[in-house]
């Protein structure tokens, strides 16, 4: 029973529906309690005294909303107007309860308790939808639902050469028909990093005893975030299993590391003394353990990075400083560049003070600084309502194109800084990336 309420779905009108009408019953049941029992000796004052408070309420919480994402950017993303909304109503009711507390009865108290609480939860679930994150309550308290394997090392030279040819290949009778994912730790012997397991997703073809070399996705969350991210609430792992299903089981294996170290952290991939050695991590430790474990080709050209918001800018630091790993990105969502707060606390905590090493890290520069890329491929996402990001992806793009590369865009319409834009790049931007990295292209979306 407990197993079966973790699955209870919180996006679906099941449970939204129910919510939002309990919390409508009990606030307007507050609200009118002075009139319909008619307790007080100015019942109709008191009622336009919680209306009032309800007015104040939302305004503060609009209020709120403006000072600490607007004015203060302390979330890095802007709020679109339905989670502003959400945000209202529940500040809206906690006004009334304060309210309730000093006027009511013991009775009226504690059904203003409830509605609060009725209020706070449709609140929260409605800007989860908005932000499309937690699919149910399993995906809201599992760190990592995957289970944990080892994965032993391949054979020296075994995968040495180019991508299967697609057309020569023949799918073992007894090979999987659907790809799995798990999770494997992978160590940081150079960096020392102290990352979080890693997600790793074999398609059918990778599963079976003498595997073909397929090409390789490096995908990175954002922050906070964990590697289980791309596939719990950004359906990479669906996404791909449909192009295996239509590709005799060949798709490109997928590693998502721990760039963070926990959901609070931004080591903003680089290497520092106060943050660790994130970049050394993803670039040395991660890379060398695929190639170590995995059944992947070598070459650049069957190496691809994809992230979203904090991993998009990571995705493009390491894409574009190492185009001899790298020769594909999607980057869903980046920022100009690698950012922990205030520029001026991005410089102290990641650069050692250095202004001049905080600028040259940005994918700008470094893309400048490089030159001309060559057969490089980064597909650039954002969501149509997404205006910070919009100018950020733009800034990037006209770069990446002064220098060579191939820069496709999806915009995600109706959506902002949130996981639904992530689905939608991701079902739309990934064909494009697959047949860079040399398997059959696919006509549409995943």
């Amino acid at each position: 029973m407990f197993h079966d309420l973790l699955r209870l779905p919180v996006t679906s009108r099941d449970v939204l529906v129910p919510v939002d009408v309990l919390a409508v019953l009990l606030t307007a049941w507050v609200v009118t309690a002075p009139v319909l029992r008619r307790t007080r000796a100015h019942p109709v004052r008191a009622v336009l005294i919680r209306l009032a408070a309800l007015l104040v309420g939302a305004g503060a919480g609009l209020v709120a909303v403006w000072w600490t994402g607007d004015v203060q950017d302390l979330f890095g993303v802007a709020f679109t107007p339905v989670t502003r909304m959400w945000i209202a109503f529940a500040f809206a009711a906690v006004a009334l309860l304060l309210v309730v507390l000093v006027q009511g009865g013991w009775t009226l108290r504690v059904v203003a308790v409830g509605a609060a609480a009725a209020v706070a939860l449709s609140a929260g679930l409605g800007v989860n939808v908005d932000f499309g994150f937690y699919k149910d309550l399993e995906q809201a308290v599992a760190t990592n639902p995957y289970a944990t394997r080892s994965l032993a090392v391949q054979q020296h030279g075994a995968h040495d050469g180019a991508v299967i040819d697609a057309a020569r290949w023949r799918a073992p009778a007894r090979m999987p028909r659907e790809g799995e994912t798990l999770s494997v730790r992978i160590p940081g012997t150079v960096s020392h990093f102290r990352a979080r397991k890693a997600v790793v997703w074999l398609p059918p073809a990778a599963r079976v005893a003498h595997p073909p070399t397929l090409p390789v996705l490096v995908a990175l969350s954002g922050q906070p975030g964990q590697p289980a991210d791309m596939f719990q609430t950004g359906d990479l792992g669906r996404y791909l299993e449909r192009y295996a299903d239509a590709h005799h089981g060949l798709a490109p294996i997928v590693v998502s590391p721990d760039q963070l170290g926990a959901p609070e952290r931004n080591p903003m991939c680089v290497d520092s003394r106060r943050l660790g050695r994130s970049a050394t991590y993803v670039m040395t430790d991660t890379v060398r353990w695929i190639r170590e474990h995995l059944p992947v080709a070598t070459a650049p050209s069957a190496w691809g990075i994809v992230g979203f918001s904090q991993g998009a800018t990571c995705a493009m630091q390491f894409s574009t400083a190492h185009p001899d790993v790298f020769g594909s990105a999607l980057a869903i969502s980046s920022e100009a560049g690698p950012r922990n707060g205030t520029v001026q606390n991005t410089i102290a905590l990641g650069f050692g003070g250095s202004a001049a090493a905080y600028r040259a890290a940005s994918p700008s520069a470094i893309m400048t600084a490089h030159g001309r890329y060559g057969d490089h491929l980064t597909v650039f996402g954002f969501g149509q309502d997404d205006a910070p990001y919009r100018a950020s992806t733009d800034a990037l793009r006209a770069v990446a194109e002064r220098v060579g590369m191939q820069a496709p865009l999806v915009v995600s319409p109706g959506s902002a800084h949130d996981w639904n834009t992530v689905r939608y790049v991701l079902a739309h931007g990934l064909p494009t990336v697959i047949a860079h990295l040399g398997l059959p292209a696919t006509t549409g979306a995943l």
